[in-house]
């Protein structure tokens, strides 16, 4: 079978790094890519062609393509690429607005072709051994979830705030982990840079099947740290995707117990488990996801509808911020089961 023939748009850092690791993927051609800046041109890998525009670069006949430009271009240079027949992997967030990641989403879904978004986060091993043992129920029933994700200030992004930038992470991760929904969402943010967008927010959710969220994300701060915790009715499971690791804090045998409630197993600390981790790099399994899925085998990629969904909390998380309000997402929608993959069978549903 011929190598599938790729292309990447946008040369910057995550592109540069798409273009590193599709080179070295078994079953890809590489054969190039593409961004309007002279800059970005030049510090790209000259071993494949590198053209100032998206038509010179379909003109090279690519089957595959990994977009990670701006963010608000991503809805015009993906119904390009979906016009041309190309199957095409778009980094988070799928699009600046719910609507225009619809209007992807449709169009890739009614060409038959596999359209896809770059969370790269699911593919981290710490995030994929954690929901594993979610999903054996290690930690029993799941009462909250919190993330933490700040850092230095990013020069690179300059056409949305953290929330579309960062915090889409975790909501794409929350979901993913539980396999539910939110249902509510309120927040609030701030813009210490000046910027028109935000730089800061805080985040406070409920999802559809009672589990509680907490995100608190900024590019501000000088510490970098990337952490998931879930807590449920055994103990703590804590994520650190930068140093790729996964903790349990098992409760303690010691119980109390109440006078109107059951006895609460927990009161006090356990012990604590420090998981060995196979540690591969994420965007290698998450391109081998993606080709995978182009050649119709089993492939976990992230859907341009769940990529949609994310955007719409994203966009409910702005609105909360906006109006100081909670903001209730697919009011009138049936509840979701509270089952671990069962998200990641919903696509349209509510969509239409």
């Amino acid at each position: 079978m011929s190598p599938l023939r790729a292309g990447v748009v946008g040369l910057g850092t995550m592109g540069r790094h798409h273009v590193r690791v599709l080179r070295e993927l078994p079953g890809i051609e590489l054969v190039g890519a593409t961004d309007p800046e002279p800059r970005a041109r030049a510090a790209a890998d000259r071993t494949i062609s590198v053209t100032a525009d998206l038509d010179t670069l379909l003109a090279l006949g690519i089957d595959m393509c990994v977009v990670a430009s701006p963010t608000r271009s991503h809805a015009d240079i993906g119904l390009r690429l979906a016009d041309a027949g190309v199957h095409t992997l778009i980094e988070k967030p799928l699009a600046s607005d719910p609507e225009s990641g619809r209007l992807l989403a449709k169009e890739f879904e009614m060409r038959g072709l596999v359209g896809a978004v770059g969370h790269i986060e699911r593919y981290n091993p710490a995030v994929s051994a954690l929901r594993a043992r979610l999903e054996q129920g290690d930690l029993g029933s799941v009462f909250q979830i919190t993330t933490r994700r700040q850092g230095p200030f990013p020069q690179r992004i300059r056409d949305v705030g953290v929330v579309m930038d960062l915090a889409t992470h975790d909501i794409d991760l929350t979901q993913w982990v539980t396999g539910c929904r939110y249902l509510t969402v309120t927040a609030f943010t701030a813009q210490p840079s000046g910027r028109p967008h935000e730089d800061l927010v805080t985040v406070s959710g409920l999802l559809r099947d009672g589990t509680v969220t907490n995100h608190l994300v900024n590019w501000l701060s000088s510490m970098k740290e990337r952490i998931i915790t879930v807590t449920g009715e055994r103990g703590c499971l804590t994520a650190n995707t930068l140093s790729t690791e996964l903790y349990f804090y098992r409760n303690g045998s010691v119980t109390t117990s109440s006078i109107d409630g059951p006895r609460f197993h927990g009161a006090s600390e356990g012990d604590q488990i420090r998981y060995a981790i196979s540690k591969r790099e994420a965007l290698s399994v998450e391109l081998e996801a993606f080709r995978d899925a182009i050649l119709q085998k089993p492939a976990d990629i992230v859907t341009m509808w769940q990529g949609v969904d994310t955007i719409k909390v994203a966009d409910a998380i702005l609105t909360a911020s906006r109006n100081c309000e909670a903001v209730t997402l697919n009011a009138g929608e049936r509840n979701i089961p509270n089952q671990r993959n069962a998200w990641l069978a919903v696509t349209r549903q509510g969509e239409q």
